[in-house]
Parts: C-alpha cells; structure tokens; sequence
C-alpha cells in the first residue's frame, strides 16, 4: 500500500513541469542568501527585460503544441529592429512600425508553415534557413555595423508603469492569458491538442491537420514581430546581433515549462514560469556577481536537468 501510495506521489510530482520547481528553488536562494534583491522594483527590472522573450515563447509554445518548431524569431527581431533604427522610413508614426513588424513576423511566419505544413520540409531547416536569411539580409544592408537609435517614442512607452509593474510585463502577461483563452476555449485549441496528442488520427478524425499547423506558425511569426517590437523599445538602439540568442532560449523556457513537441501538460503558464525561472536566474548571477559566461553555464545546466526530468518520467509511463 505503501509503494503504491508512493508511486502515485512520484507520478503526480513528475506531472509538475520543472520549470516551477526552478522558479521556487531560486526564490528561495534570494531569500536566504539575497533577501533585498526580493524587491518589486528590482524584480520589475529583470522580468521587463524577459518580456520579449516571454511573449517570444507564446508563439513558441503553439508550433511545439503541433509537433513542430520556429528558429525564425531571431531573424525576424533583427529585420524588424533594422526597419526602426535604420532611417528607412523617416517620419513614420508609430503606428506604421507596428504594422510594418505585425506584416514582417505574419508573411515569415506564413512562409514556414506552408513549409512545415504543406510541403512536409523539417521544422527546424526551413525556419533555421529563414533566419539566416534575414540575419543575412540585415548584415547586406547595414554593412555589418548598428544602423543607429531607434525613436523616443519606442522607449517612452517602454518606460511606462501601471502602479509598481512596468507596461511591458502586464502586456506579456495579457497576451499569455489570451493564448490560454485561444487554446482552451476555442475549437482551434481542441485541433492544436489532437494534432499534438496524434496527427494521423486527427486527420482521420476531421481535423485539417495542414491548416492547423499553418496557423500555428503565423501566429508564432506574429508574436515574433510582437517581440521585435518590445525588444527594440527596450534596447532603444538599432543593432546587428539582436535578438539571435532568443530563438533557443524560447525552445528552453517552453521545455521547462512542460511543453514538449506534442505534449501539453505545461500549458501557457508553464512556459510562462519557464521564462520567470531565467529572469530569477539572472537576478541570482547578478547578486552573486557571477558574468555572462556563467549565466550561459547555467542555462545549459537548468535545460540539461529539465531533460533528464522528462526522461525519467518517460520511463515512469
């Protein structure tokens, strides 16, 4: 009775995305080893600078729902960050920029899944080349060197606050609820779970298992261009190398968090905790005085421990 009693704990422990046990585990190294880095305004600082990356993962978590993948984001972040800083287009209003980027990161987006859905190409090819197109492209037209500032008013949102919490998180935060409203409440939801759950017997079922998959890479490529748009605003300059670390970290965070190419235990707030975990981990590294070579240590460490998780839990079933 006892083993039996046992097992069921260890299973329903195993159910729990690791991504929670992390954020949890690095509160609790704060608390005791760094109690005054537990400050809202401080906190606020390092989750704002996880916030396009946050909503990077949105889309991230969608395409992994489908058994597929989208390395696109960095290319997209980039190109997009190109169109604002560059001078391009002198005296556009802000809301052309936000056209302009929803545009780039659809039509990317639009492409890798046709790709990906109707072609039948490898996720992970097509929208790996299509990054390094678009990095491509960027180092073409800038010359390789940072094409300049981006507008004030990019930075002036971007600084805003309601009450202690910074703009950009509450919007982080509002689009993920929108994503798990999408998803659990939406016939679109039910195909994404049956496509992950088992794409031939969807199909056979009724689900346009094609379509499903297309739609799932354009709105990752819209949260990418969403993305772009945040991290821009948070840089406040035009660069070469923005956002191409993003594309990994947001395939981590999403793994962390429990979604796992077709499974979707994690849902949208484990992946979202996953993001949480990295921002936590970086307030760690800092109060510690530990460098960026040692946050990447980290990282690779926190992956390299969710995939294990995932493995013993995959002998448990």
């Amino acid at each position: 009775m006892a083993v039996a009693l046992d097992n069921s704990t260890v299973r329903r422990l195993l159910r729990i995305p690791p991504a929670y046990y992390v954020f949890v585990l690095l509160l609790l190294v704060l608390w005791i080893a760094r109690p005054h880095m537990l400050n809202l305004n401080v906190l606020g600082i390092f989750v704002r600078q996880v916030a396009p990356l946050g909503i990077l993962v949105i889309g991230q978590l969608l395409v992994m729902r489908v058994k597929s993948i989208d390395l696109s984001g960095g290319g997209v972040i980039l190109l997009i960050n190109y169109c604002i800083s560059s001078g391009t287009f002198p005296g556009a209003s802000m809301g052309f920029f936000v056209v302009l980027a929803l545009a780039i990161g659809i039509g990317v987006g639009l492409f890798n899944g046709l790709m990906v859905g109707k072609r039948r190409v490898s996720a992970v090819i097509v929208t790996l080349a299509v990054s390094i197109i678009l990095v491509g492209f960027v180092q073409y037209l800038s010359s390789g060197k940072p094409p300049g500032d981006v507008p004030s008013m990019f930075t002036d949102i971007y600084n805003t606050k309601l009450g202690p919490l910074p703009t950009p998180v509450l919007f982080w935060v509002a689009l993920s609820f929108a994503m798990w409203l999408f998803l659990s409440r939406t016939v679109f939801g039910r195909f994404v779970a049956s496509v992950g759950e088992n794409a031939q017997a969807a199909h056979f079922s009724g689900v346009p298992v094609e379509r499903t998959v297309v739609l799932a890479h354009v709105l990752a490529g819209l949260f990418a261009g969403i993305a772009a748009l945040v991290q821009t605003a948070s840089i406040a300059v035009g660069s070469v190398r923005v956002g191409l670390d993003l594309p990994i970290l947001a395939v981590a965070a999403t793994i962390l968090g429990g979604v796992v190419f077709g499974r979707g235990e994690g849902g949208v707030w484990g992946p979202f905790f996953g993001v949480l975990s990295f921002a936590l981990l970086f307030v760690v590294m800092t109060a510690f005085g530990i460098g960026e070579s040692g946050k990447l240590v980290a990282q690779g460490l926190i992956i390299l421990l969710a995939a294990i998780f995932y493995g013993l839990r995959s002998q448990r079933h």
